[in-house]
């Protein structure tokens, strides 16, 4: 047989491993080439003789189906006649109402033999319907390795034929596409019968394997070829474009030129088919994945990857990978060099291949996206395979450390920039509303350079710990300064203001006067947040977030507490007394802002999924769905201990100045008669109020509203039960003149506490109880202490009197010690 050697050589890749090899042993030289003749008619008598064993093997699986189709026949017509028997004899026997040994041995047969008859039965028929479901599969595979024998039969004689004179399309296009759809209709009949059984009777595992294999098998002969179609097509019409696009008369580069876009008649049609039929078999391989990972209870990820474009991306890959290995040192080139391109071809993908998509019948499948993906995948590779291990080397060396990071943190912002424009390309227009589904059921890790970290966990915490070196020394910078740590005047409210609890009611956590270091890092620790929103999992996420935002909260907490320590607690000292506001203020702030972080949907998912991985879960019901919580629990304890300790300093002042007062038992004591002269503030005491009152106005000018209303309340609270403990307790005798003196000077304490609220003897229980008590003429006198005296319910009696705070004991005590002048 004479043949013209090939002009073109089919691509090395497109042949099997196994034909490989056989070429290899026959042709070993160049004058193996005259038994070309020989080799073919040998491989023609082998192809026969498999032919024929295969046709055996069916007409031998046919007779047994024959065979067995009439032993059930026969069966189910002995079996038919035996029920009509059966139920001639039950009607017979119906009519008799004793028992007769007949009727036991029909109870027998009803009941334990029937019964088996029937599962024999069913278990006939399941055998049945597995032997017809079995000749089915292996007629349609049949016919499917049939179709795959005849493409790969056509690209041998291809390679050892001349090529058509439309370079365009492949040789033998028609006939290897007829038979390619052979092999689809084939593969779709098969999958539509697997996914039946998988449903129905999934304990066919045995069978549903064995057709799997042969599946694969086939499958991977298929795809190759298709593929290997598809990249001639490609190549045919000058795709991939060159990179260096050609520049402007002004020096700008112009848009790269598109080959998908200027194919015309043949070629747009030869490329058409490929591309159909590459998404076909991707189609056909999506629905096997579900089938097997249904079987397992599993859900299949879905992936934005389309075969048919990543084979146009691949030879871009290989062309850019040249220009990035010469930018090592200069990322930014790579990422401007990716965007371009996807920014280029991005309106050709999705023109001309979006329908082709559609008539592929893959549903939820996007060009644009699924080109933005591959790009996205394209750099990232590089990253991960040359620019990150160089960089993780080098921060493990002391000596270029501060480098490193410094290179690394550069590149993460490239990242983050590039991540950007790349889902903005996506977002646009009519995919934007498709994106943002997407992005809350995770997908926007599929447009993220960042998808590098899911692999490589060391590299995750390499980028936490200089990220937070980093942040650490910011705020180091911004602590040093002074004006750092001042509050915001115009937040403040004014002194002597009668609206307290509404302004703190209207105002919001920016009116919290908080120091400006705060909400400096606060922004630090939000910015790292927002660096890892694109990482490809929660997981990771949080172990980020932990890693960086949390340790920073935790070391400007400890800033806090070094700098309150720092400040001496002088009641005193103004300045001191603003400094301690100021770290009040900061810890206040911090945990309002991040109880708001908290109530986020991202956050909650975050905390969710935390607990899920935790074993043991030590948080409370109320805590448990707070990400922050524990940094919460922190600041919000800080805040509590500083303003305890404020408390105390006033407190304690009060108790100093106002010793001599509290000790002069006889300014209570003297007589005189009432209303003989006006009666003043006692002078032993105004120091101590007018202390007070100045300490308060300044805490007030400096501190939150919401901290400083717990301050005065917990300030008139515990004087409420000093004086009254010092005074009342201490058996101090009243006299008429005693009573006016401590009314008078109550009521100058009280008015300390007016602009704070309308009626401040409310926040002194115990003094009002006293004074109640003291006013009492002496009729009012006699008859309570009857009463308290008798009456078993002593404290029904106080509250006649509107005595609600003080104990009977107590009052009894203090109507004792009232003395009446004469």
């Amino acid at each position: 047989m004479d043949l013209q050697p090939s002009t073109s050589m089919h691509p090395h890749n497109d042949l099997s491993p196994h034909m490989v090899e056989l070429l290899d042993f026959h042709f070993r030289n160049h004058e193996d080439l005259s038994t070309v003749s020989d080799l073919a008619a040998e491989l023609k008598k082998k192809c026969a003789d498999l032919d024929s064993n295969s046709r055996n093997l069916n007409k031998r699986l046919t007779s047994l189906l024959a065979s067995w189709t009439c032993r059930s026949y026969g069966a189910k017509i002995s079996i038919h006649q035996l029920n009509c028997e059966l139920q001639k004899l039950s009607l017979s026997t119906s009519q008799y109402g004793t028992e007769t040994v007949g009727s036991r041995k029909i109870q027998k047969l009803l009941g334990e033999e029937l019964p088996k008859l029937a599962i024999e039965l069913r278990r006939f028929n399941i055998v049945g319907k597995y032997a017809e479901t079995a000749l089915q599969l292996e007629a349609l595979i049949g016919d499917l390795e049939d179709a795959v024998l005849c493409v790969m039969n056509q690209k041998t004689a291809n390679m050892l034929s001349t090529r058509l004179s439309d370079p365009c399309i492949p040789n033998g296009f028609g006939l290897k596409q007829e038979n390619f759809l052979c092999a689809v209709d084939s593969l779709n009949d098969i999958e539509n019968i697997l996914l039946s059984v998988s449903k129905f009777q999934p304990q066919w595992n045995h069978l549903l394997l064995a057709v799997d294999t042969r599946v694969d098998n086939a499958l991977a002969i298929l795809r190759p070829r298709v593929i290997a179609n598809y990249r001639a097509v490609l190549s045919s019409l000058g795709w991939p474009p060159k990179l260096l696009a050609p520049k402007t008369e002004n020096g700008q580069l112009t848009s790269f030129s598109d080959p998908l876009f200027v194919m015309q008649g043949k070629k747009k049609d030869s490329y058409s088919q490929s591309f159909l039929s590459l998404c076909t078999l991707q189609h056909l391989q999506t629905r096997r994945e579900q089938r097997q990972l249904s079987l397992l209870g599993k859900n299949k990820e879905t992936h934005l990857s389309l075969w048919a474009i990543d084979e146009l991306v691949s030879p871009i890959a290989s062309q850019t990978e040249f220009h990035f290995s010469k930018w090592s040192d200069q990322p930014e080139f790579m990422f401007a060099l990716v965007y371009k391109i996807t920014q280029d071809f991005i309106v050709g993908i999705e023109d001309i291949l979006q329908p082709l998509i559609d008539r592929a019948r893959l549903v939820s499948y996007s060009a644009k996206e699924a080109w933005v993906s591959a790009m996205i995948l394209l750099i990232s590779g590089f990253l991960a395979k040359r620019v990150f291990p160089s960089l993780a080397d080098k921060y493990n060396e002391k000596t270029i450390k501060l480098e490193a990071m410094s290179s690394w943190l550069h590149l993460i912002d490239l990242i983050i920039a590039f991540d950007k424009r790349m889902q903005s390309l996506v977002t646009s227009e009519s995919g934007f509303f498709l994106v943002e589904s997407l992005r809350f059921e995770g997908f926007s890790k599929f447009w993220s350079v960042l998808l590098i970290f899911s692999d490589r966990p060391d590299w995750l915490k390499i980028w936490s710990k200089t990220e937070l070196k980093d942040a650490v020394r910011k705020l180091r910078e911004e602590v040093r300064s002074e004006n750092s740590w001042l509050i915001n005047k115009k937040q403040g409210i004014g002194i002597g203001s009668h609206k307290d609890s509404e302004q703190y009611v209207l105002s919001t956590t920016e009116d919290g006067k908080s120091p400006i270091i705060a909400d400096f890092s606060l922004k630090i620790a939000w910015k790292m947040i927002e660096r890892c929103e694109n990482l490809p999992s929660t997981v990771l996420r949080v172990q980020f977030i932990r890693s960086t935002a949390g340790r920073f909260l935790r070391y400007f907490s400890d800033i806090l507490v070094l700098r309150f320590n720092n400040s001496e607690v002088d009641p005193d000292d103004d300045e001191a007394l603003m400094r301690l506001c100021g770290c009040i203020n900061a810890a206040s702030y911090c945990v309002s802002k991040l109880e708001d972080w908290s109530d986020e949907a991202n956050f909650i998912e975050m905390k969710i999924s935390e607990s899920k991985s935790k074993k043991n879960v030590t948080e409370d019901a109320h805590n448990y769905s707070c990400f922050f919580w524990e940094e919460i629990n922190n600041f919000a304890e800080l805040e509590t201990n500083w303003v305890m300790e404020v408390i105390s300093v006033l407190l304690q002042q009060f108790e100093t100045l106002s010793w001599d007062y509290l000790q002069n038992k006889e300014l209570f004591q003297e007589t005189r008669i009432s209303g003989s002269m006006d009666v003043h503030v006692s002078g032993d005491i105004v120091e101590a109020l007018d202390s007070l009152r100045s300490r308060l106005d300044v805490i007030k000018l400096g501190i939150n509203p919401k901290d400083f209303l717990d301050l005065w309340r917990s300030v008139a609270d515990g004087l409420d039960h000093f004086i009254f403990r010092s005074i009342f307790m201490n058996d101090v005798k009243f006299c008429d003149k005693g009573v006016e003196q401590f009314d008078a000077d109550m009521r100058s304490l009280f008015l300390i506490f007016q602009p704070y609220c309308l009626r401040p003897e409310a926040f002194f229980p115990c003094i009002r109880d006293s004074l109640e008590l003291l006013k009492m003429v002496k009729e009012e006198r006699k008859h309570l202490l009857g009463l308290l005296s008798k009456n078993e319910r002593r404290a029904n009696c106080l509250r006649l009197y509107g005595i609600l705070r003080v104990s009977d004991v107590e009052a009894e005590t203090i109507l004792r010690n009232r003395g009446f002048t004469v």
